[in-house]
């Protein structure tokens, strides 16, 4: 399988909008009500390639965008820090002409997507928070995440990238693809990205970190409905984490995917997309 195979049987387009004077790389297909996807730290919009066709089938108009220093979108010379991250999501509704969105975050994704809704509620319609970080700030996986992504990007050995990928998945074997991490390892050899590592991975550093963390009562302020999605075996966060989230969250749903890991929307693909599709048709 390839992402040109998942993308089998939709029309689409890869483009680039001006969102706010940053260059954003987006994948945008279908029709219907706005579903931005969001991926995590040092991801890129190819994350989200096993959900478009059942969205867009399903009547939504879906975007995928790399966000702020990621991909193949600008990086700016200046920290990363979640009120960026969200101006970065506004600039591209707003070029767009998307007045309310629904958005499904995943890990840094669903970070930002979290502080949005609680910060701006009427541009957000419904909201999926995938793996999402930003309720904790533990140094061991702090730190893991910065060495592995630091040594894909500045070594030319594409073992590890790979590795990278890795850590992700619960079964890499089944889920991370070499097109996958060739992909990765393109985006991670750009000059510019590398050029810029160190302000994508601030929010590793404790003092940023803890000053842009989501406390329980920026949570308790979503009022959007809201549904929260985790793996069982997720490497960068604690199942007991996703329970924290649903308790201050109010009226929000929790979904466990088993023998999952960081990526649930795409290791369990072929479960996660009724369940998405679902939440978001009772909530438009």
């Amino acid at each position: 399988m390839t992402i040109w195979t998942d993308l089998t049987g939709i029309d689409f387009e890869l483009r680039t909008v001006d969102a706010g004077g940053v260059p954003t790389r987006a994948l945008i297909a279908g029709e219907g009500p706005d579903v931005i996807f969001l991926h995590g730290t040092s991801g890129h919009l190819e994350a989200f390639s096993r959900n478009f066709v059942p969205h867009v089938n399903a009547g939504f108009r879906c975007h995928a965008i790399d966000a702020l220093g990621h991909g193949y979108t600008g990086k700016p010379d200046y920290n990363y820090e979640i009120p960026r991250y969200v101006e970065h999501l506004v600039n591209y509704l707003d070029a767009m002409g998307i007045e309310k969105a629904n958005l499904v975050g995943e890990s840094l994704g669903g970070w930002t997507a979290g502080v949005l809704a609680s910060e701006q509620p009427d541009r957000v319609q419904a909201l999926q928070l995938v793996a999402a970080g930003g309720t904790k700030a533990n140094p061991e996986v702090m730190e893991r995440i910065k060495n592995s992504t630091t040594k894909a990007a500045m070594e030319n050995d594409i073992s590890l990238t790979r590795d990278r990928l890795h850590l992700l998945m619960h079964d890499a074997e089944k889920d991370v693809s070499e097109e996958l991490v060739e992909i990765r390892y393109a985006i991670y050899h750009q000059p510019e990205f590398q050029r810029n590592l160190h302000n994508l991975l601030c929010l590793q550093n404790m003092e940023i970190r803890q000053r842009n963390l989501m406390r329980p009562e920026q949570l308790q302020a979503i009022t959007a409905p809201t549904l929260i999605v985790w793996g069982s075996n997720n490497p960068f966060g604690d199942v007991p984490e996703a329970h924290a989230m649903q308790e201050n969250v109010p009226g929000s749903e929790l979904k466990i995917f088993p023998n999952c890991g960081h990526w649930p929307q795409h290791e369990h693909a072929d479960d996660y997309n009724p369940l998405s599709i679902r939440f978001l048709l009772d909530n438009q």
